[in-house]
């Protein structure tokens, strides 16, 4: 079954954030501007393998679980609340199973933002448009980008810092300007991480009887 880019968001706004990084260096950007690029470049292309823990916030409502990197393209979200919630990229096609609804969607990585970020080699030069790049006196900084095909469609706001530099969080502004923060409140390499976490099977679908 497929699903629409926009349904398929609201739940996993997650994986469309990061899905969102790659970006394209437009001609206004200053040289710090491109310097900075080339800092997040360097470090999404070392992240090859990671867990960690987020909160997710959208108006009033609140969410929080763990999540898995593996690339080439794999990832999951896992969410804890609401429990059993949960989006998995297999290396294929991107999945989401809701519990609560009994439902379950998907689409093929290669027609998502996603296909993108989680390929071998990650990209800051080709794909999105990049609005706006904020830099602190600290060395924090934000990448404010959008789909450059769908500019209308919203945009995303990475946010990085630390020495050595961390992506801390993200916020997605959708097309009507609703706004979804993650934090991540931990993030670490992983490795020897299990395949059947980048595995999910439609649990709507009952075994036949003979």
């Amino acid at each position: 079954m497929t699903v629409s880019r926009r349904a398929f968001a609201l739940g996993s706004a997650a994986l469309a954030a990061v899905a969102a990084l790659p970006v394209h260096a437009q001609a206004t950007l200053s040289a710090e501007d491109r310097a900075v690029l080339a800092r997040a470049q360097t470090y999404l292309q070392g992240l090859t393998s990671a867990q960690g823990t987020f909160v997710e916030t959208s108006g009033a409502q609140r969410r929080e679980g763990r999540f898995y990197l593996q690339r080439p393209g794999k990832m999951r979200f896992e969410y804890t609340n609401p429990a059993g919630l949960l989006v998995v990229s297999d290396g294929s096609n991107v999945k989401r199973y809701d519990p609560r609804l009994n439902t379950f969607r998907q689409v093929p990585l290669g027609q998502t933002p996603l296909s993108t970020f989680l390929a071998r080699t990650v990209r800051l030069d080709q794909g999105v448009r990049i609005d706006r790049v904020t830099r602190m006196e600290s060395g924090a900084f934000a990448i404010t980008a959008r789909d450059s095909r769908r500019p209308n469609d919203g945009s995303v706001v990475l946010a990085f810092a630390g020495n050595p530099l961390r992506l801390q969080e993200w916020t997605i502004v959708d097309a009507q300007g609703g706004r979804t923060r993650t934090q991540l409140t931990t993030l670490r390499p992983a490795s020897g991480l299990a395949a059947s976490l980048f595995q999910l099977r439609d649990p709507t679908q009952r075994p036949r009887r003979n």
